[in-house]
């Protein structure tokens, strides 16, 4: 359940705090989103340099916000129904760490530093993230982002150079497509955003016109999962889409909504076909064959059985956080001339890393997910909260599809935004509601003093 417990901390007048409030708030709002746009663009945040703006911009977003906290005069924090299995997560962590329990502490040491930065972005975006036109604004953002990043995707595929942005050389081979060096991260950042505009094109309180401005966007967002050459991407992809259909045939659409998607649809096509042409029957038909840049099939089954061997070794606690690359040539069942040092399958990773202790947390909390998702998505035409839910599931359920056959979440960038996603999708309602516990507060620290706001406690 999510709730609110504010907490006196200081006397000062009411004037000061909400003064303080408008000038922190806008920073941290969009200092966090802007956050976890920027890690796609510097490569998907793979290197040294991006990985340490992320933790250092969340770490002073953080600092600002207990700044706000004092500068407020009380302490107020909006839980998650994903707080508690996070925490234990982290638990598990800290006892590798302590315990000794992990092969090689340097590695799960920096890789914990990741995880504690993607709790503090989803602990931020929880915080923050309460008003109806914040979604709006947040919903129009992220849309015109992942149409840009496509639409720079498309140029660079009719004009590449077999560099980053044109200018600068992979440090690792790959398959560039977009800001990354491999076309699989690509594909997964946009399985997470196409569903943003999809469902804003599907609202029937939106105008017509920016309906269908929101469709074309996430055509075209969506036609590039699959002219990025990502076979896991396209299927995920259409897991998405199906799920779509299922849960607009069982809501009963309107047949606005159901223009809507069918527009999307042939725009889609009609952007593939234009643009993709034989190279993506090719590359559809080439699923059982190996490439140049990445593993065949084959051999990531055989990397499958290889991590399920070092499962079987340390099943309980598993080998430490972030050491799969370090222990794996000890397992390798198979030679290769490229790296391996992610598992390609995010699932096993999870099991020879963390064993079966974080395994279960991990469910523990896609159950706790899904089943406060749910909860939401019971109202078509919908509502503030069912959009936001459903886009979010949306592209939750594409990584986790993706997760089988690749690593997205060992990616920084896509690993922050799916977790945020999923603290979005877990949160309770909170939007377009006129009596709920936000709003009591607020009516409460506009006609009381400090003397009088002592010790409240509001839950949702």
């Amino acid at each position: 359940m999510t709730s609110s417990l504010p907490l006196a901390l200081a006397t000062e007048s009411g004037v000061h705090r909400r003064h303080s409030r408008s000038l922190l708030d806008p920073t941290l709002f969009y200092g966090v989103f802007g956050l976890l746009l920027f890690g796609p663009l510097a490569f998907g945040a793979v290197e040294v340099w991006s990985i340490s703006i992320l933790q250092l911009g969340a770490g002073v977003l953080f600092a600002l916000w207990a700044a706000r906290q004092v500068a407020a005069g009380e302490l107020e924090i909006i839980n998650n129904p994903l707080f508690l299995p996070m925490l234990f997560f982290a638990l598990l962590i800290l006892g590798q760490l302590v315990a000794g329990r992990t092969a090689y502490r340097s590695d799960t040491s920096s890789t914990a530093l990741l995880y504690c930065t993607y709790g503090l972005l989803c602990f931020l975006v929880v915080q923050f993230l309460r008003k109806t036109s914040q979604v709006k604004t947040l919903a129009w953002l992220l849309s015109g982002y992942g149409f840009t990043v496509a639409l720079f995707a498309l140029m660079q595929g009719v004009a590449p150079n077999g560099k980053l942005y044109w200018l600068r050389t992979a440090q690792s081979d790959g398959w560039i497509y977009g800001p990354y060096v491999n076309h699989n991260h690509y594909a997964g950042l946009m399985e997470m955003l196409t569903p943003i505009p999809l469902v804003i094109s599907l609202t029937d309180a939106i105008p017509g016109s920016r309906r269908l401005m929101a469709a074309f966007a996430a055509a075209v967002m969506a036609s590039t999962i699959f002219l990025s050459g990502s076979r896991g991407g396209m299927v995920a992809f259409a897991v998405q889409m199906a799920l779509l259909a299922t849960f607009l045939i069982k809501r009963r659409q309107t047949w606005k909504s159901t223009l809507a998607l069918g527009g999307f649809l042939v725009i889609a096509l009609g952007l593939l076909a234009w643009l993709g042409g034989s190279d993506l029957a090719d590359r559809v038909a080439s699923i059982n064959s190996a490439t140049q840049t990445e593993l065949s099939g084959a051999a990531r089954l055989r990397m499958d059985r290889d991590a399920l061997k070092m499962f079987a070794q340390k099943p309980v606690s598993g080998w430490g956080l972030g050491v799969f690359g370090e222990i794996y040539p000890q397992f390798s069942s198979f030679s290769s001339n490229l790296p391996v040092g992610m598992a390609h399958n995010d699932y096993l990773q999870l099991l020879v890393e963390m064993g079966t202790l974080g395994f279960a947390t991990v469910l523990w909390s896609l159950l706790t997910l899904f089943r406060s998702a749910r909860k939401k998505l019971k109202h078509w035409p919908p509502d503030a909260n069912t959009a936001v839910t459903l886009a979010a599931v949306l592209g939750i359920s594409g990584i986790l599809v993706h997760s089988f056959v690749d690593f997205n979440l060992q990616i920084p960038a896509n690993a922050a935004l799916f977790y945020t996603l999923c603290a979005v999708a877990a949160m309770e309602p909170r939007f377009d509601r006129h009596h709920g516990p936000h709003r009591r507060h607020r009516s409460i620290e506009h006609f009381s003093n400090d003397s009088q706001i002592s010790a409240t406690a509001s839950t949702g």
